[in-house]
């Protein structure tokens, strides 16, 4: 039988794993539909990944007037962030 958790208990879970320096992409997976089950959101931390391919977000960073653009060295997605 699987164990329920109080959502206060999944935001530390989130908040522990966010602060690993590293972590894949099926970790993450995980913890994106553990986040999305209690609808918590992830706000910051929703720049340290790909949109695409859930890998961690390193690359080309691009800085125009409105947005940061950040091109990921896994897939070459463009994750655009508003200022």
């Amino acid at each position: 039988m699987k164990t329920s958790l109080s959502k206060n208990q999944v935001e530390v879970k989130l908040k522990e794993f966010f602060e690993r320096p590293l972590f894949t992409s099926k970790d993450l997976k995980k913890i994106k539909r553990l986040a999305m089950k209690y609808k918590i959101k992830l706000k910051e931390n929703r720049r340290k990944f790909c949109k695409k391919c859930l890998s961690q977000l390193k690359g080309k960073t691009r800085i125009s007037k409105t947005h940061k653009t950040i091109m990921c060295q896994n897939c070459g997605y463009k994750n655009r962030f508003k200022f």
